[in-house]
């Protein structure tokens, strides 16, 4: 069984990581990876699933009652039906907003990060933690609402920065404490 593949990895356990059959952690959380040399997939938490969830159904119940009411007023009830179309887009962004919230996981390694995501066209970003220049944790009002931030990871190459979205404040602040650390440790060298 490929325990580090995204989609092949087993149910998510409470602390965000992913669970082999048994429901112990796949690998060891000291090292980071599995037992096989297979890195530790950290799933993110449903705080971001909730939050986008709910800006979905304000968005479009929003434009759906636009799309419903004034043709309904204006031209008669049957032209109250445009709002379907948006209640449909509803009721399927619902669905894919999940999918793409389990497609996004990330691993701590010994020599970088790796960020996984996507449903149709999977994306793994690896980032050495050898040329990160800059670590931000960010949260906007919404995500703070919701308790979450981002750590944003910037590295020399623009097109290795990388985002991980919608974890824990204390996580995302370990998270860049970590990273850093290991940033300054492994540009010494260079």
């Amino acid at each position: 069984m490929d325990t580090g593949s995204p989609q092949n990895a087993g149910p998510v356990g409470p602390q965000g990581t992913v669970e082999a059959a048994g429901g112990e952690p796949v690998g060891s959380q000291g090292t980071g990876e599995a037992a096989a040399g297979e890195p530790v997939w950290i799933a993110l938490p449903p705080g971001l699933l909730r939050m986008r969830r709910l800006l979905l159904v304000v968005w479009l119940g929003l434009i759906a009652l636009a799309a419903g009411l004034l043709p309904g007023l204006l031209a008669g009830p049957a032209w109250a039906a445009f709002a379907l179309a948006p209640l449909a887009l509803m009721a399927w962004g619902w669905v894919m907003t999940e999918r793409n919230w389990r497609s996004w996981r990330y691993a701590e390694r010994a020599d970088d990060l790796l960020i996984s995501r996507g449903v149709l066209w999977r994306e793994e970003t690896v980032v050495p933690y050898g040329r990160m220049q800059l670590v931000e944790v960010t949260s906007g009002p919404v995500e703070r609402h919701f308790g979450l931030a981002s750590v944003q990871l910037h590295t020399a190459a623009a097109a290795t920065d990388a985002t991980i979205p919608g974890l824990d404040p204390a996580e995302a602040e370990r998270l860049r404490d970590r990273l850093t650390e290991l940033g300054e440790a492994r540009s010494a060298g260079l």
